[in-house]
């Protein structure tokens, strides 16, 4: 198996309220979207990620809804600066994200801070001053 992640899918409750928040929000490009489907496909650099009706990938997956809420994991988004963290984070919150943790200097010797998207997904925006994951 390759190290690679290549698709990530979010259990959203309406994905047109999900979509408009990457999509408009975030400025995250649309793949192949027509309105009114059930599912939206978003391109990004290197991987691709999913807008899926969360009772819907339950059904898939198999699994109680319960079971696929928000929790355990982050999703990580690594700009080149702190000023670029500050302006990412504004973005996100302006889009309709709730702030969950402002940015700021942390142990590791980075600066970020986390915010929900609509559904309760977490996203962390980062400066990461020892590697480039940019």
């Amino acid at each position: 198996m390759k190290p690679k992640i290549s698709l990530v899918t979010l259990g959203v409750s309406d994905v047109e309220r999900a979509l408009a928040f990457y999509r408009d929000g975030l400025g995250f490009p649309v793949h192949n979207y027509k309105p009114g489907e059930d599912f939206a496909m978003l391109a990004l650099e290197g991987s691709w990620l999913a807008l899926y009706p969360w009772k819907d990938l339950a059904e898939e997956v198999e699994v109680p809804i319960e079971d696929l809420r928000p929790g355990g994991a982050t999703l990580a988004h690594n700009v080149a600066s702190k000023a670029e963290v500050d302006a990412v984070f504004a973005l996100a919150v302006a889009a309709g994200a709730t702030p969950r943790k402002p940015p700021r200097d942390v142990f590791w010797g980075g600066y970020s801070g986390y915010f929900a998207d609509p559904d309760g997904h977490l996203w962390e925006v980062a400066w990461n001053p020892f590697t480039d994951l940019t």
